[in-house]
């Protein structure tokens, strides 16, 4: 019976959006006032079959299904975009990364992007087709970086890469060929927090800042003590015992979790830094972490667009084959980025 569950909510992801908006029709859910997207609800359907409530699969396990779910789930690159495998420098050595280029825009400014994937999971691979369709859109070229992972290399390995690459595209010390005036950077979930507390760092360390953040779904707040965790907590596709699991593999035991490079809600820094676009999921535990950095970044002066999906699930901008909703988050995205270096 679980097997033809299984199958049958297999099919359901795949239909089209408003067959999917027939079939929840006066059945989808509500959460403090927000009314998840049919769409978001039938990939929740599926993910409840696949995983067990309250068991953490192994950590292979963990990074193979998020592979699993951008391959068949995610739309690919457009052919428009001409795709390369470079490497850029990390904090202890060359990492690999990948170069997404658009037809004609050999010269254009760069959006330097982080993955996500709770610093622990997530590839080139998994966000291929995302960086992809946000290099076709927004004319940029984008730049995917693939920092180190816990818990083979624990924080503060990954925002030190993240640092150290960033430097070394400022400095002008790649074939890229950028300044930081035509340099954003952008990430989603854990990216977005490296973002975030790139953005720190830089302050920190008196370097140039970029032209504009691109934060999707930010973590920024290790507290965990959000309205949107505590109403989320078993959301299906990220619940709160989750990210409990990735912050544990991520960091040391000793390590204070409200530092800025943590916490980046708690930096010091955030007066004085570059305009951000911040993209919220109203049905993500995450969704008050973008609302509070959206309005602290606000507070401290700096220019803040939100871009709000209060129907939609964590990841949904990589699940644009099932999603349409993710598909207008990349455009937005896109749309915003263009803007900035208009």
């Amino acid at each position: 019976m679980r097997k033809l569950r299984l199958i049958l909510a297999f099919l359901r992801v795949q239909l089209p959006d408003w067959a999917k908006r027939g079939l929840y029709a006066g059945r989808l859910p509500v959460v403090d006032g927000r009314r998840i997207d049919a769409s978001a609800q039938a990939v929740c359907d599926l993910v409840s079959l696949v995983r067990v409530p309250g068991e953490m699969p192994s950590l292979e396990e963990s990074r193979a299904q998020i592979e699993m779910m951008a391959a068949k789930f995610d739309r690919p690159t457009p052919p428009s975009v001409a795709k390369s495998d470079i490497t850029l420098p990390g904090a202890e050595g060359p990492r690999p990364a990948r170069l997404y280029v658009p037809k004609g825009a050999e010269g254009a400014p760069l959006l330097l992007y982080l993955h996500g994937g709770g610093w622990v999971q997530g590839s080139l691979d998994s966000h291929d087709g995302l960086c992809g369709k946000l290099a076709a859109q927004s004319g940029l070229r984008v730049v995917s970086f693939d920092y180190r992972l816990a818990p083979e290399h624990k924080f503060p390995a990954a925002p030190d890469d993240v640092l150290a690459c960033y430097r070394a595209l400022a400095a002008d010390e790649t074939d890229l060929n950028v300044t930081p005036g035509q340099l954003a950077v952008g990430g989603d979930s854990a990216g977005a927090n490296l973002t975030a507390a790139l953005m720190h760092d830089l302050a920190e360390t008196a370097l140039p800042l970029p032209a504009a953040q691109l934060l999707i779904y930010p973590a920024v707040d290790a507290r965990m003590t959000s309205q949107s965790m505590q109403s989320l907590h078993d959301q299906p596709l990220l619940p709160v015992v989750r990210i409990n699991w990735y912050l544990d593999q991520y960091l040391p035991e000793t390590q204070d979790r409200l530092a800025p490079r943590v916490s980046p809600l708690f930096s010091p820094h955030l007066a004085g830094q570059p305009p951000a676009l911040i993209v919220s999921a109203g049905h993500d535990p995450l969704w008050d972490d973008g609302q509070t950095y959206a309005q602290a970044l606000r507070d401290a002066g700096v220019e803040v667009t939100q871009a709000d999906y209060p129907g939609q699930v964590h990841a949904f901008a990589s699940l644009t084959g099932i999603i349409p909703q993710g598909d207008d988050a990349i455009t937005e995205s896109a749309i915003w980025l263009k803007q900035v270096f208009a």
